[in-house]
């Protein structure tokens, strides 16, 4: 991911400091399941260390890996956007320190102040449009060399 997605760079530093006041430091072994697609999405995570897979079930076949993500990266956007619920599963994909966050009190300092969350909301537009680019990459190098050429 770029670094204009990344909360350090994306945030000014006021609203970095206010948001981590609501920061609680969190683990995951291995293999965890952080959540599951079209469940509530009531939190989302900053990792400080680790690889998290952000993941799809595919009908009769296994997860399929749509993204990795690591250090200083955001895992959750889904918390942010009615009816808040997951699009995608997440799996520590090896030990993961993290900073977890409270999607309903982050909603609540959103509403509180204007400022504060429009920063909050131009970060998570950028991290989605962000992934959206890098998933159309990712299809394109699948698919195109089966297409008929013409990109549309």
């Amino acid at each position: 991911m770029t670094s204009a997605t990344t909360m350090t760079t994306a945030l000014p530093a006021e609203h970095r400091e206010r948001l981590m006041r609501l920061a609680r430091e969190v683990s995951f072994e291995a293999g965890t399941r952080l959540f599951e697609e079209g469940r509530r999405a009531d939190r989302f995570w900053i990792v400080r260390t680790g690889t998290v897979a952000l993941d799809l079930q595919v009908p009769g076949s296994r997860r399929a890996v749509i993204e990795s993500l690591g250090h200083d990266e955001l895992v959750g956007w889904s918390w942010h956007f009615p009816p808040y619920v997951w699009h995608l599963g997440a799996e520590a994909m090896s030990p993961v320190r993290a900073w977890e966050f409270d999607a309903e009190a982050i909603r609540a300092m959103c509403a509180e102040d204007p400022e504060f969350g429009r920063a909050i909301a131009v970060w998570i537009g950028r991290v989605v449009a962000q992934r959206l680019h890098a998933s159309r990459i990712r299809l394109l190098d699948l698919y195109a060399p089966y297409a008929s050429g013409h990109l549309v």
